[in-house]
């Protein structure tokens, strides 16, 4: 079922995917790890790689890239060294993503168009990403963001993150709006899955980041080009 153009009395809230979905963080995302890395004395890693790894939280993009440049040891050695590492790891990352927070990233086309459209439009909006609350928070102020969202939750607000349902409807819980009727704005299969597993509908950006994979293959109810495309 095609939702588009969304209709004014379908939904009772938005809630807005972060990376990959309003903001393009991958120079971000590139200029953090390579930082740590080279801190912790390692290969550094190019941005089309780190691209395939980010959507399911800092957690699992560091243990990714670390399996990734350690790639010429013996997977049993390589599995030891990366949770030898990891507690340094985290610490340098944190570090240097927190400096350069927003400082090699753009908001994508659109995207202030399209919310300031959903905010005429009366839904009122959260902003749900598995980016660390810490991170996501500082970056939507960066980017002039942060004034369209009445919730911003992170990938360590609640016990899981998405592809589990958990955030989306404890999201919904915090807005006062019931799954059926809360509209859910990602760009890959970990917002599609969540939203589908919480009762939620779904729009997918043709845009960002989904694990090399085309967007369009995963199940949501509609696509756009643009967050200005919506309403």
């Amino acid at each position: 079922m095609n939702l588009l153009p969304l209709q004014p009395d379908a939904f009772d809230a938005v809630i807005v995917d972060l990376d990959g979905t309003m903001v393009d963080t991958m120079g971000d995302f590139n200029e953090a790890l390579n930082r740590m890395l080279q801190e912790l004395e390692l290969p550094g890693i190019a941005a089309a790689q780190i691209e395939n790894m980010v959507g399911k939280g800092s957690e699992h993009l560091l243990r990714s890239v670390l399996s990734f440049v350690l790639q010429p040891m013996d997977k049993a050695q390589a599995a030891i060294k990366i949770e030898a590492l990891f507690p340094s790891a985290w610490e340098s990352y944190q570090r240097h993503y927190l400096a350069i927070n927003g400082g090699y990233s753009a908001v994508y086309p659109g995207v202030v168009e399209g919310l300031q459209k959903l905010q005429r439009a009366g839904w009122p909006m959260a902003c749900l990403t598995n980016k660390p609350l810490s991170f996501a928070l500082p970056l939507l102020k960066a980017k002039g963001l942060d004034g369209y969202f009445a919730k911003v939750f992170g990938g360590d607000s609640f016990e899981r993150k998405k592809p589990d349902p958990l955030p989306l409807l404890k999201t919904c819980e915090a807005l006062g709006t019931a799954p059926a009727r809360t509209l859910m704005l990602g760009d890959s299969s970990n917002d599609a899955q969540a939203a589908r597993a919480a009762g939620c509908p779904v729009v997918l950006v043709t845009y960002g980041y989904n694990h090399g994979q085309p967007v369009q293959s995963v199940d949501a109810n509609g696509y756009v080009d643009s967050l200005a495309e919506l309403v």
